[in-house]
């Protein structure tokens, strides 16, 4: 089992919210307007973590020790989204979310591979990292660069979580999980040839409820993802190769191969999936 070293290396770099975060250096006249509202945004989206814990422990309710992460996991991104609310409190109620607008990030999501769902999100976790990495460059005040560095740091801790479960699922289901891994890989590290980066929060996961269907979707300003993404922090190609880069340098050290680019990646997953194919030939039955 995998919980019982990760809860013990998650611990031991645990930040505290009262006493690793800085508030006292906090400057008012460095928090704009436009900015305190992209808190507010995030702090809402945070809390999707919630649905998605629901989702991780129905989908895989026979894998008790990525269940049991779960409430590692969990604990750690709720706390984002509570220390985004906690930062607005102090400095700007008005914008504190509502607790209906939280509960309206919290549907149930359609069933789903689990192995497709876990590297979504591990990606997910990887494009996160630099998101909050950017975000924290484009804030001014110093108490929200802190708590953006922070919450990045996090997120790319739990890819590296993810990571080793993948690494799990390799040993124990074998080619599988390398088809299963290499398509998602691929599909999330081409977001420069989508219209929009792909992320568990603007996937669509409710075929009932579409096209209200995504954590984005609803959100009190459903356009603000890309709003903040490409007009605010200004997340451009050059974070985009880096996000790509990271996906690939990890899916390499999975598979034990090196994948420079998209298309070889892609041409992995097609060895796998022949290779299945392959396997799945049943010879015919001579009789005599």
């Amino acid at each position: 089992m995998l919980y019982p070293e990760l809860f013990k290396s998650l611990e031991q770099v645990r930040w505290n919210m009262e006493t690793d975060i800085p508030w006292d250096k906090f400057d008012a006249s460095q928090l704009s307007d436009e900015q305190a509202q992209t808190i507010r945004m995030n702090a809402i989206t945070e809390w999707s973590a919630l649905p998605a814990t629901e989702m991780f422990l129905r989908d895989n309710h026979g894998d008790s020790d990525f269940c049991a992460f779960m409430s590692v996991w969990f604990f750690e991104e709720q706390k984002h989204s509570l220390v985004l609310m906690e930062y607005l409190r102090r400095f700007r109620p008005e914008l504190v979310p509502t607790e209906e607008e939280l509960d309206n990030v919290r549907f149930e999501f359609d069933p789903a591979p689990p192995l497709e769902t876990l590297t979504m999100h591990f990606c997910g976790e990887i494009r996160l990292n630099h998101w909050y990495r950017c975000a924290s460059d484009w804030h001014t005040e110093p108490v929200i660069k802190h708590i953006y560095k922070i919450i990045s740091q996090d997120e790319a801790r739990h890819g590296g979580a993810y990571l080793r479960y993948m690494k799990k699922a390799l040993v124990e289901v074998g080619d599988s999980a390398s088809a299963a891994f290499a398509k998602i890989g691929v599909l999330m590290a081409s977001a420069r040839r989508t219209e929009k980066p792909l992320h568990p929060t603007n996937l669509h996961v409710n075929k009932m409820l579409f096209p209200n269907d995504t954590v984005q979707s609803r959100l009190p300003d459903p356009e603000w993802l890309e709003r903040w993404l490409d007009e605010q922090i200004k997340f451009d190609g050059v974070w985009e190769k880096k996000v790509v880069d990271r996906i690939l340098h990890n899916m390499s050290l999975l598979f034990e191969r090196s994948f420079g680019t998209v298309q070889e990646l892609n041409r992995y997953r097609k060895e796998i999936v022949a290779r299945l194919a392959a396997a799945a030939v049943v010879p015919p039955v001579v009789i005599g």
